[in-house]
């Protein structure tokens, strides 16, 4: 997948004014937030759960060697092979490698977002082999040839008039006036096309949730049953996973499902969950003749022993990025990359570098919306601000931001002037803002204002409020 990470701010500029685009992230906000809380709400242990999933995903990258060998011990003993692949060429080169094994012509895949980085689908059909989307949010927008904006919900920017004019144009085989009026028309025919690929397709491609290290096996979620179809029609499974989706034992991948479609959907457990240990034996009714996965480092072990490291607990639930305002104003696009949101901020600059991704840390307000959400306790505001700090010391910030930060930096390390300066700033903005306490516009602060007031302070600067609470020391506030 090509990147425009390095184009954030014209990237969300275009989702600003895309009416669409506005209209659909209006209908997610409410949604996510609300049934998270009451899934939460309702399961009294959930924040000792996030303290165990956190803990447990510690201890795997503090032996993530250890337990990745014995995941592969474990998935040859069922039968299975392990492919370890440093980079996004060699986890290319590998699936293709399988699909020529099968003289695959079709693959049907279920939702991987390790899929997407790495480029597979545009690999695949270079070289011959037709990729075929089966989750029906995949499947639209593999219709509408564009990148998921979400990562568990990927056509989310979508509208019905979106995806009825694009099934029109893809599936002419059936009537032109057929009635697509209702969602239940819809899916019934991405049912009735997609079937008979289950069915024809050489190769089924899975991601992974999690690798689970003493059994060998491996597990995916969804909601519709495309994944269970995909792995168990074909010649060959092959699971696409990056390193850290590793846990111990059953009994944690347990415990971190009771958080992930909590976190995610609101659910208490996804519709499906579906462990995977090889392939088919001989008193097996179906099943593929081989079982692969697919390790994928592509930048993950050099996080390990450094401050985002942490960033790889993360089991990709969307909590931060449907409680994120940045995300619900520009949406996922706007980031450039596979990855979107808090964590996307984090992961990308780390997977593909700052000088490419070195806008996304800086698209937050840190209002800490996604820690508070976070599953399993990711710190992702302070690796963000390490990120900015690396920014600036790299010399990589804006004249304009180091000129700003350094005018600051005068007045911070001088209180005497900093209170004063306060007050009198505070004073003149009140007068600006007149009986209707609004500044219609205001010298420097143009990219506020163009857009909306500025709301004049009211009342007595934070620093004499303090004061006032009997807290801060004598002379602390002017």
């Amino acid at each position: 997948m090509q990147t425009t990470s390095h184009n954030f701010k014209q990237n969300a500029r275009d989702a600003l004014t895309d009416v669409q685009l506005q209209k659909a992230l209006s209908k997610m906000r409410p949604g996510f937030q609300q049934k998270r809380a009451d899934a939460v709400a309702n399961l009294p242990e959930f924040e000792d759960l996030r303290d165990l999933g956190r803990d447990i995903k510690n201890h795997v990258l503090e032996n993530l060697d250890f337990y990745l060998e014995r995941f592969e011990r474990n998935v040859i003993a069922n039968g299975g092979q392990v492919h370890w692949c440093r980079n996004s060429e060699e986890a290319r080169q590998t699936i293709m490698e399988i699909c020529r094994s099968v003289d695959a012509k079709t693959v049907t895949k279920g939702k991987s977002m390790v899929a997407e980085e790495i480029g597979l689908n545009e690999y695949l059909e270079e070289h011959g082999v037709e990729p075929i989307e089966t989750d029906l949010g995949e499947y639209i927008i593999q219709l509408r040839d564009e990148p998921p904006s979400h990562i568990i919900a990927p056509a989310i920017h979508v509208n019905k008039e979106q995806v009825v004019e694009a099934f029109r144009k893809k599936h002419t085989d059936l009537p032109p006036d057929r009635p697509l009026e209702e969602v239940g028309d819809i899916t019934d025919e991405a049912r009735t096309q997609l079937r008979p690929k289950f069915f024809a397709a050489d190769v089924g491609i899975t991601g992974a949730n999690f690798l689970i290290a003493e059994t060998g096996q491996t597990v995916i979620v969804t909601n519709e049953g495309n994944g269970d179809l995909t792995q168990t029609l074909g010649k060959a499974h092959v699971v696409v996973a990056s390193l850290e989706k590793i846990v111990p034992t059953l009994e944690d991948a347990s415990c971190i499902l009771r958080l992930l479609a909590r976190s995610a959907t609101g659910q208490e457990f996804s519709v499906y969950t579906t462990f995977s240990s090889g392939p088919r034996r001989e008193t097996d009714l179906d099943g593929p003749a081989s079982f692969h996965v697919v390790l994928i480092d592509n930048g993950r072990s050099a996080m390990l022993g450094t401050e985002y490291q942490d960033m790889l607990r993360c089991i990709r639930c969307s909590a931060c990025m449907n409680h994120c305002p940045v995300y619900a104003a520009v949406g996922g696009h706007a980031y450039g990359w596979v990855y979107p949101g808090p964590m996307g901020a984090v992961l990308t600059p780390s997977l593909i570098g700052i000088d490419e991704a070195g806008h996304l840390p800086n698209a937050s307000t840190f209002c800490g919306r996604c820690e508070q959400v976070c599953p399993m306790r990711i710190p992702l505001p302070k690796m963000m601000r390490h990120y900015r700090a690396k920014e600036f010391t790299e010399n990589k910030t804006t004249s304009q931001a180091r000129a700003g930060l350094g005018l600051w930096s005068y007045f911070a390390k001088r209180p005497w002037l900093y209170r004063q300066s306060a007050k009198l700033g505070a004073a003149l903005l009140r007068a600006m803002g007149g009986n209707s306490g609004r500044i219609a516009a205001l010298p420097l602060a143009s990219g506020w204002t163009s857009v909306r007031d500025m709301p004049a302070p009211e009342g007595r600067t934070f620093q004499q409020l303090y004061k006032m609470s009997g807290r801060g020391k004598k002379g602390d506030a002017g």
